[in-house]
């Protein structure tokens, strides 16, 4: 599983952000570059949200991502936001995965409104790993986390990458670090 990007080009107006970009991404590739640099513009350019304006992409099987904002359904529990993804059979492998990830059984059932920021961030980073996809984009997926529930965090990713392709974006080196595979810095 893999995704190829050939020359690719994208720029906004007159900015160029994206200049003969050329690379494969399989397995875990992690992403480090300053604000503004294209990181949040390649994961939407592998997405399909935006197109490039020259170049070709291919991408092999379904790509999910986590963005640097939850996205999650206000009014759904944490696992009913994660069974949105899984199905209804999934809410054992999703409560479980949570309780990974140090969310109390109360926590379980609230409204995704009523959870701290830290609880929203981990119930967006079991969507996206727990979704059935070839490719998962993270984009700054431990942002607000403790340096417990980071720690905590980083390991379970590890554990759920099973053969598929991350793109890990971050701004952390431990992150990096800590996951491993090729790191491209811009």
């Amino acid at each position: 599983m893999k995704a190829v990007l050939h020359q690719i080009c994208k720029s906004y107006g007159p900015t160029q952000v994206l200049d003969n970009l050329s690379l494969t991404l399989e397995g875990v590739t992690v992403l480090m570059a300053p604000s503004g640099q294209g990181k949040t513009t390649l994961a939407r350019l592998l997405l399909g949200l935006e197109q490039p304006d020259s170049g070709r992409m291919e991408i092999t099987g379904h790509l999910v991502a986590q963005f640097q904002e939850d996205r999650l359904c206000e009014h759904l529990t944490a696992v009913e936001n994660i069974c949105l993804v899984l199905g209804k059979s999934g809410k054992n492998r999703a409560e479980q995965a949570l309780k990974q990830l140090g969310l109390e059984e109360q926590a379980l059932k609230k409204p995704v409104c009523q959870l701290s920021g830290g609880q929203r961030r981990r119930v967006s980073l079991v969507r996206a790993m727990l979704a059935d996809a070839e490719g998962v984009i993270l984009d700054e997926p431990f942002k607000g986390l403790d340096a417990d529930s980071r720690a905590m965090a980083l390991e379970w990713v590890k554990q759920q990458i099973q053969g598929r392709w991350i793109l890990l974006i971050t701004h952390d080196k431990t992150e990096a670090e800590a996951l491993g595979g090729t790191l491209l810095e811009w």
